[in-house]
């Protein structure tokens, strides 16, 4: 029934845009120790890549023509982009779980940071039919028009990683507590100064793409920590999630903070990684032994390795395995069931050193995995 409702729609809109001399669209876009590609429906340790295979820069790919369909299941995605081995990892398992073998159409859309073309996007997917709709939003806000006309098309939505925050018309949300990450890394630091006799916080802090929900949880979740302890935050400028703005930001910090700061953040993987070459190359020591404790976000397994060589002392998971939790949904669905509305994936904290071996984060008790070539050998991503 949903998608006579919206073939309807979509041949209604086509017909709108004809009598109005209208022109056409343009293209749409672990827990438990060493890892976990699960979820729960309540987070206890909870909290988020470039496209591959399929994948496209700008225009909608597909699993297989109409004609041989069948009665896949047509499920279309609008990815953020592909701005980190994070968003690689989320990408890669999405195009894993909707393939024609696990009875799905996959239309895949990178949207490539760009807020318009993912608006875009859905708007392609609902004159497309879609049986369901998956994003993950580059913003939390300019969503509750869009996410209308899906709801009128009879499509439901499923939300992934990032948040929205100015519409509920979706149908379940699969993700991660962000602020909670924040919260999680701000009280390993407090512990971890303690251990080492550091009495002093000044922080620099790496910031993902601005009005990001993961951007604004950990953002908020340290800086509260940061506040109860007396911490300094020297500055908090955004690297946009990525390699070059990480290293950017951190080459203007090297020069503006010489000698002032003893702690680096970077909301994730990718900013570690440009921030760790600007170091090296303004002679600035860090990691476990050196002058500066720096820590990221997101946890892949190249960074989890640099966990245990010691070059990162910590790092905060961030799941990207979001999609068999929505293949399970989609499943719920489909025979009539009520998906729960709010599922957070399981994560993980991870350390170099073994003087932390758990911290509190709202009352409850986590486990801080000391990273070992075992730990980083049994990681999924």
């Amino acid at each position: 029934m949903k998608k006579l409702l919206a073939m309807a729609l979509a041949l209604a809109m086509t017909l709108s845009l004809a009598a109005c001399g209208g022109g056409g669209g343009g293209a749409a876009s672990s827990g438990g120790g060493a890892a976990s590609s699960g979820a729960a429906s309540s987070g206890a340790a909870s909290s988020g890549a470039a496209s591959s295979g399929a994948a496209s820069s700008g225009a909608a790919s597909t699993g297989g023509s109409s004609a041989s369909s069948g009665d896949l299941i047509h499920v279309g995605f609008a990815q953020v982009g592909h701005e980190s081995d994070w968003r690689t990892a989320s990408t890669k398992s999405a195009q894993e779980v909707f393939s024609a073998e696990n009875g799905y159409e996959l239309s895949f859309v990178d949207a490539d940071n760009d807020s318009a073309k993912q608006l875009e996007a859905v708007r392609n997917f609902i004159q497309q039919g879609m049986d369901y709709i998956i994003i993950d939003p580059i913003v939390e806000t300019g969503w509750d028009a869009v996410l209308t006309e899906c709801e009128e098309a009879g499509i439901p939505v499923i939300v992934i990683d990032r948040t929205i925050t100015d519409s509920d018309k979706y149908d379940a949300w699969v993700g991660s507590d962000f602020k909670v990450e924040g919260l999680a890394c701000g009280e390993w630091l407090k512990a971890y100064a303690a251990a080492k006799g550091i009495t002093e916080i000044n922080a620099l802090v790496i910031e993902g793409s601005t009005g990001a929900g993961a951007t604004i949880g950990r953002t908020d979740g340290f800086k509260e920590i940061a506040d109860r302890e007396g911490w300094t935050i020297l500055d908090s400028q955004t690297g946009d999630f990525t390699e070059a703005g990480g290293q950017e930001v951190m080459e203007s910090y090297c020069q503006s903070y010489k000698g002032q700061f003893n702690v680096v953040i970077c909301q994730n993987d990718n900013e570690a990684k440009g921030a760790m070459t600007a170091m090296d190359t303004a002679g600035v020591s860090y990691g476990v032994d050196g002058d500066v404790i720096i820590v990221s976000f997101d946890a892949n397994k190249p960074y989890v390795q640099m966990v245990c060589d010691g070059k990162l002392n910590a790092n905060f998971e961030c799941n990207p395995l979001a999609a068999p939790t929505v293949d399970e949904i989609i499943k719920t669905l489909e025979s009539g069931g009520t998906p729960e509305t709010e599922i957070y994936v399981t994560e993980s904290w991870f350390a170099a050193e073994d003087n932390v071996p758990s911290i509190t984060v709202n009352g409850q008790e986590q486990p801080v995995v000391h990273v070992t070539q075992d730990v980083v050998d049994a990681r999924p991503y």
